[in-house]
């Protein structure tokens, strides 16, 4: 794992697959997802490279299920006792009890989701957060960076959210947004239950006021933000869609 630091409160933590953010308030953390089966102790040394302790994290914020997200999460709620957030859509596929919905894959995305798979570590036996999820329904301001505010952001699962930090600019997508590992340009995320609302959701991100942006795959942007998403957003055809 990677540690990259983005802003002196806000660090990239970079797994073989995905990647995680801790965001810092002076002595209290939060962490932005938590990586693949295997994370949560790396995010727990990362936590103590800062001259913190993993239970200085006050919250793991989840922007959606998937194991590049959830499992590390669930390991590091484990070894910190930080409470688990995510939206109420996806809730009962976070706790485990049952799969959440296969993506619909475009014919172009089959190679590359085969191609990911083979990195990803095997998942626990039985997956899933075994405590109490906090169930958010897009809206809230959570109690970090002066003001986090959930939105709202379907697509790339139903109950996928990203969250935005306005007085800092800062923006984290999920997996509605990305980066290209090929050039680095902004680009609509894959592997989504529905295409049209993600693109959508990308739409409405893009509209933020942001002069960061983090990403669950791909180097984040660092400035101008909201005009990276903007035009990138644009090269997308206009599609109706029902929100």
């Amino acid at each position: 794992m990677d540690v990259i630091e983005v802003l002196p409160q806000l660090h990239m933590l970079r797994f073989p697959v995905g990647q995680a953010y801790l965001w810092r308030d002076g002595d209290a953390l939060t962490l932005i997802d938590g990586g693949t089966a295997g994370s949560g102790p790396r995010i727990a040394e990362a936590v103590t490279a800062l001259g913190l302790r993993p239970s200085d994290v006050r919250r793991i914020v989840l922007t959606h299920f998937h194991e590049d997200h959830l499992d590390g999460a669930v390991e590091f709620a484990a070894l910190s006792g930080a409470p688990v957030l995510a939206h109420r859509a996806d809730a009962p596929f976070v706790r485990g009890e049952a799969p959440g919905p296969p993506p619909v894959f475009e014919d172009w995305e089959l190679p590359i989701f085969a191609e990911v798979a083979t990195v990803l570590p095997p998942r626990p036996a039985h997956p899933g957060y075994p405590g109490e999820v906090h169930e958010l329904d897009g809206g809230e301001v959570l109690d970090f960076g002066d003001g986090a505010r959930v939105i709202r952001a379907p697509g790339h699962t139903d109950g996928s959210i990203a969250l935005h930090l306005p007085y800092h600019g800062v923006l984290f997508t999920g997996d509605a947004v990305a980066a290209s590992p090929v050039d680095g340009r902004v680009m609509l995320g894959v592997f989504n239950v529905d295409g049209k609302q993600a693109l959508a959701s990308f739409r409405e991100l893009a509209a933020l006021e942001s002069d960061v942006a983090c990403f669950g795959h791909g180097a984040p942007v660092t400035e101008h933000a909201s005009a990276a998403l903007c035009a990138s957003a644009n090269r997308y055809p206009r599609l109706e869609v029902e929100r």
